[in-house]
């Protein structure tokens, strides 16, 4: 069984759908934010060719959903499913996640995890999420979300130089019993 990529997923406050070229000047209106991006790997993602290149392998790989808040209808970040892997049970990669400022420490991270983790748990048994050593931020979020740091680690080359990542897990079982399975 495929894992459907680009669902349109809905919840309380927030919509993913799929990513499209004409959400650019919504996407990065949030992504030129230098703070979004201040602790990340990609530090200078806020810089317009940075963010276009992001974009566009955003759009040519699929997997891409962009973010809206529901009571606005203000588009305010993205993410991706990528990397499937059908071995053992099946695994996908959940990331290139970024939300604006404004959004971030409450409920927003949360619920756009639940809905990603519950729609891919429908096609696998493991979801990993790569973050960059030293994203303090992003380690954090994974903790409150029910993450497990695992041995992986892989040293990526991101705004310059190489810089180390490593994974976290969860499982369906993990998911099933964690405090996102429920809205």
């Amino acid at each position: 069984m495929t894992v459907d990529r680009q669902p349109t997923l809905e919840g309380e406050r927030l919509l993913l759908r799929p990513l499209r070229a004409d959400d650019w000047d919504g996407l990065f209106a949030v992504a030129s934010d230098p703070l979004v991006w201040e602790v990340h790997p990609a530090h200078d993602r806020w810089q317009e060719p940075e963010f276009r290149a992001f974009f566009a392998d955003a759009l040519a790989k699929g997997g891409a959903l962009v973010v809206i808040d529901k009571q606005t209808g203000a588009i305010i970040g993205s993410t991706r499913y990528q990397n499937y892997r059908e071995e053992d049970g099946g695994s996908i990669e959940i990331g290139w996640t970024f939300l604006a400022r404004s959004y971030w420490g409450g409920d927003y991270n949360r619920e756009l995890k639940r809905l990603m983790l519950a729609h891919a748990f429908k096609y696998v048994e493991r979801i990993h999420f790569i973050v960059g050593e030293n994203n303090i931020r992003s380690r954090k979020a994974m903790l409150k979300i029910g993450g497990s740091l695992d041995e992986w680690m892989e040293i990526r080359e991101m705004a310059g130089g190489p810089v180390r990542h490593v994974r976290y897990t969860i499982d369906r079982g993990g998911f099933a019993n964690g405090t996102l399975s429920r809205p």
